[in-house]
């Protein structure tokens, strides 16, 4: 193939031919990118210029690394809206996708300050902490932190974490409705923990959100923080204007 029709600069080109070759279908979300002595020959550039170009691809979140065993095309970022209080498993099957969990701990902690806070226990207080990678068609999506009152959370945890939503557990097990929760929702980057547990290099771009769920009596039962692949997912809300007053 030839690129050297234009004056961009090389890795530009033949990253443009790889995301042509993704929109026409040539290469599919989940396929593994061509090694790059295949690209080098297929573009007649430099090993340096092909992975300029990858680097590129894996920023615009286009394509993916995943350790030991290469460089893959990136499903399709997940668009998910912010405007009903729901679990990770209820906006996958929205979307279509299969939602699958890994547990990776679960034990009694005493709360920092803001864990406390979001829960109305005194600092220092134990809670119980559950750590799980939440997975869409088998890519990890988000890496969960889930703070929940001892009491509960003890309950919670004597079940199995992997198939089990923490909320159907709160509300049909235990007779806790969640009514409403209060969202914080920041762009962040990936700490060497919440990266391994996502597959992706520490640095990555990824959103976190917190979020405190409700049940009745404006109770708190639910603290979360919630780590988002900023690469595989955006969020949407939709806001009313307030109504203009007229004097």
């Amino acid at each position: 193939m030839n690129i050297d029709d234009d004056h961009s600069p090389l890795y530009a080109k033949v990253e443009a031919a790889l995301i042509s070759d993704i929109s026409a279908g040539v290469l599919h979300p989940g396929n593994q990118l061509p090694p790059e002595d295949r690209l080098i020959e297929r573009f007649g550039v430099s090993r340096t210029t092909v992975r300029k170009a990858i680097a590129n691809l894996v920023s615009r979140g286009r394509v993916e690394i995943r350790r030991g065993k290469g460089t893959f095309i990136a499903p399709p970022k997940v668009t998910q809206e912010l405007t009903q209080l729901t679990g990770f498993v209820e906006d996958m099957r929205a979307l279509g996708r299969t939602a699958t969990t890994q547990l990776l701990d679960k034990q009694s902690v005493p709360a920092d300050e803001v864990a406390g806070r979001q829960l109305a226990v005194p600092p220092g207080s134990l809670v119980m902490r559950i750590q799980r990678v939440r997975m869409a068609d088998g890519v990890a999506m988000s890496f969960d932190e889930t703070y929940l009152p001892h009491e509960i959370g003890k309950k919670i945890v004597t079940h199995d974490l992997d198939a089990e939503p923490i909320f159907s557990l709160l509300e049909d097990r235990y007779d806790l409705p969640l009514v409403e929760a209060e969202y914080r929702l920041e762009a962040t980057t990936a700490a060497p923990d919440v990266a391994q547990a996502l597959c992706i290099e520490p640095g990555s771009a990824i959103f976190l959100i917190e979020r405190t769920s409700y049940t009745e009596g404006h109770r708190p039962v639910d603290y979360e923080r919630l780590y988002y692949r900023g690469d595989l997912i955006s969020f949407v809300t939709r806001l009313e204007r307030r109504p203009r007053s007229r004097s």
